[in-house]
């Protein structure tokens, strides 16, 4: 095995594998985050922490709006991962920076061919084993949530994974969305804003698809942070294996990826031991 890949209680693992194989491909769900999760978290050696941050420095907006974003992520990302501050307070600070940041968008001009242009930057890349991911969930007709805090909301991902050409008919994506005016000009936000904090409070059962999923009691969840476990709340789950993706930070943060996760990624790991679990159960 990898020395990236930990797998912090093996013997539970294999349990839960042997479950979910039993009640078959026609039981099993995956739920996963997108940013930093099924995209790179660093490319070339630079880090890439959202789709945002490239629409941020890239310069498709008005002059001032990458200073002003910036100063926005130097404030609230500290609060963000500061592990010492109470949960509470950083929902708080989540959701003024989400909201102070989409008006800035909206400010700044955000147009829809401005995300059209960031989707194509090299800096945003499938992690490598995802394309196999999707295609192995899509033949088989496993229904992929996709539950996102993206700044740029869920226009973004469709269209990303479009130009990839991976956008299947079993991906239902959960994230931010705008309203556009007749030019394509964002021009509000919809509620309620999803950020990296309340992914708990979004509860599936309010969205068309929950049709196909309610009954497909064995689930997969994937994602990047702490947080992203909340992604199942309010789901009447069998049985659950948690991956984490620990990007950066492996010293600092391990032992408390190891609390939660059943399998954790380091490093900006690529998807292929995802991948060889799905071929074991199904």
């Amino acid at each position: 095995m990898p020395e990236n890949i930990i797998i912090p209680n093996p013997g539970r693992l294999n349990g839960l594998k042997d479950n979910i194989s039993d009640g078959g491909s026609e039981g099993f769900h995956v739920l996963a985050d997108f940013d930093g999760t099924l995209i790179k978290a660093f490319v070339n050696g630079k880090e890439v922490p959202s789709m945002l941050s490239v629409l941020r420095d890239e310069g498709y907006l008005t002059p001032d709006y990458p200073e002003k974003a910036k100063a926005l992520f130097n404030k609230y990302h500290a609060i963000e991962i500061d592990p010492d501050i109470p949960k509470g307070e950083k929902k708080k600070a989540m959701l003024e920076w989400w909201t102070k940041h989409f008006e800035l968008l909206i400010r700044s001009g955000l147009n829809k061919k401005d995300i059209e242009k960031a989707i194509t930057s090299s800096r945003i890349q499938l992690r490598e084993g995802t394309r196999e991911f999707l295609a192995f969930l899509a033949e088989r007709n496993i229904p992929l949530v996709v539950m996102s805090s993206s700044g740029l909301g869920g226009n973004a991902i469709q269209m990303f994974l479009e130009k990839e050409e991976c956008f299947y008919q079993n991906i239902y994506i959960i994230s931010n969305s705008f309203e556009w005016d007749e030019k394509g000009r964002a021009v509000a936000l919809k509620e309620p804003i999803i950020h990296g904090m309340n992914k708990s409070e979004t509860i599936v059962q309010g969205f068309p698809f929950f049709e196909k999923i309610k009954d497909k009691r064995n689930v997969l969840l994937i994602g990047d942070s702490l947080s992203d476990v909340g992604m199942i709340k309010g789901f009447e789950y069998d049985n659950l294996i948690k991956v984490g993706f620990l990007n950066s930070n492996t010293e600092e943060d391990l032992e408390r990826y190891k609390e939660v996760f059943d399998i954790v990624i380091a490093r900006d790991g690529d998807t292929s031991f995802v991948n060889n679990i799905l071929k074991e159960l199904f």
